[in-house]
């Protein structure tokens, strides 16, 4: 059995043969088709093998016998790939378009839509080279657990993130901030769990392995999610799978145009919503939200150039009446822009937001901006009605190259000091919702927490005022200073 090192070195290094021919950022749309292709041909061959033992042998009762998690037809095995030397790429997409047929309620769509057949792209020779590559270890349940896969193939989503940069973005939000995330949400076995913009699906993972690590049944939680890029989507779907998560629903499609989870004719309710939205998106369909269907226009139409409370407005609609709760990561601009200001207003009076918490810059892939949590309940607990909790974690960060990430414990720091509730000089501050509508709603962190001294006091004209004062005051030491120098 491989150790995890071992099993990710082996799965990083069929990337290798793409170098040079495929932009990093396409890598993802044949690398994990193939290595799911070649995980379930394993398990299938694993599963007969087990019915077989069970049969003493006897063929004919085997194949009666055998159980499979998916079914794959006569010839579209990865063996009957393998033995395929010319037209490699109408192998591939032959097989894998046949498992899918043969799985309808589980695997439809979920190899993408990758141009196989393109041999400028993928020559007989470097297809058959991937194949190998894949076939010199067996991914079966007894050599790879789904805990060792699933562990690999987030690390895979990972090194994708690294290589691909400039579309890292679209499928991979930054682990330790989703570790965090999943901690403030605490989801409980048998909730509902849901992410509109779920990417590779790491925040809804993550839900079901924190409710594991704690000892607790993680099959009973529900995770639906919906996302618009299709290989992001199978991506996603892949990676439930590999965990060994079959209860779950990801479906793809726009999720402002057509949001894909419905009941009833309205939007599915959920217990917890975790998101990391795309931020500031000008292409979206403003007309429609105007008239929403769906009621999710709360609070009013954003403006075209930023879809950022369009988003926000369909978590809101989105969430359980009873129990719901939910956080999303913003960039910080979703805190004070001008133009969303009575969209902002209106949230804050609906007595949903609970908490804002200022993370340190480059969580973000590719972006140095500053982000944020922003988390709602829509039944606060009564000590919490009426107020804000704001938290400053500017400085708990870890810079590495041009990525950011959060250590335990700045993860711990910042969990603590929201399950607290409490002013902590310079760290958080609980804020009545009227003083934050006098600052015109703005839920700029600064306004409230000021790291550098303890907690601000007062409006946002006294903050102002105070900010004003301590320039003059350091201009006159400064002043000083070097007349001193002179002298």
């Amino acid at each position: 059995m491989m150790t995890q090192a071992e099993l990710e070195k082996y799965l990083w290094g069929a990337a290798t043969t793409l170098r040079g021919t495929i932009d990093a950022g396409d890598y993802k749309q044949y690398i994990f088709p193939l290595l799911f292709f070649k995980r379930i041909s394993d398990v299938y061959e694993e599963e007969f093998e087990a019915a077989l033992a069970d049969s003493d042998g006897d063929l004919e009762y085997a194949a009666f016998a055998e159980h499979h998690h998916f079914q794959i037809p006569e010839g579209a095995h990865w063996k009957d790939v393998r033995e395929v030397t010319v037209n490699v790429g109408m192998a591939l997409q032959n097989a894998m378009r046949a498992i899918e047929q043969a799985n309808p309620g589980t695997l439809h769509g979920i190899f993408g839509d990758a141009s196989w057949t393109n041999k400028e792209r993928l020559s007989d020779e470097m297809l058959t080279n991937l194949v190998e590559h894949y076939s010199q270890h067996k991914l079966n349940l007894s050599n790879v657990p789904d805990d060792k896969l699933g562990n690999a193939y987030e690390y895979l989503i990972k090194e994708f993130a690294d290589d691909s940069g400039h579309t890292a973005a679209e499928f991979y939000t930054n682990r330790t901030v989703v570790k965090l995330m999943t901690m403030i949400m605490n989801p409980q076995p048998g909730e509902s769990v849901y992410d509109p913009t779920c990417g590779s699906g790491g925040l809804l993972l993550n839900c079901a392995l924190h409710l594991k690590d704690e000892g607790k049944e993680y099959r009973t939680l529900k995770l639906y999610g919906q996302e618009i890029n299709l290989i992001t989507s199978a991506i996603a779907r892949m990676n439930m799978f590999m965990h060994g998560i079959e209860e779950f629903d990801i479906v793809r499609g726009d999720t402002l145009a057509n949001p894909g989870l419905l009941e009833n004719d309205e939007l599915k309710r959920f217990n917890v919503i975790l998101a990391n939205p795309p931020y500031s998106i000008k292409s979206w369909d403003r007309n429609s939200f105007e008239s929403d269907p769906y009621g999710r226009n709360l609070w009013g139409t954003p403006p075209q150039g930023c879809a950022d409370y369009a988003f926000e407005q369909h978590i809101q609609k989105s969430l359980d009446d009873n129990n719901g709760r939910a956080i999303s990561l913003w960039p910080q601009g979703f805190l004070d822009r001008n133009s969303e200001e009575q969209m902002r207003r209106s949230f804050i009076e609906s007595d949903r937001l609970e908490a804002v918490i200022g993370l340190g810059r480059n969580l973000f892939y590719n972006s140095g901006m500053e982000s944020c949590l922003v988390i709602s309940k829509t039944n606060k607990i009564s000590d919490q009605k009426g107020k804000v909790l704001f938290i400053n974690a500017h400085d708990l960060v870890t810079k590495e190259k041009t990525i950011s990430f959060l250590d335990p414990e700045h993860v711990n720091a910042i969990y603590d000091a929201y399950s607290s509730y409490s002013d902590k000089d310079g760290l958080s501050k609980v804020v009545d919702l009227d003083e934050i509508i006098k600052n015109r709603s703005s839920l700029n962190i600064n306004l409230y927490v000021n790291k550098y001294g303890g907690v601000m006091q007062g409006g946002f004209e006294e903050v102002y005022n105070h900010w004003v004062k301590s320039g003059d005051s350091l201009k006159t030491t400064m002043n000083s200073f070097f007349r001193d120098l002179g002298n």
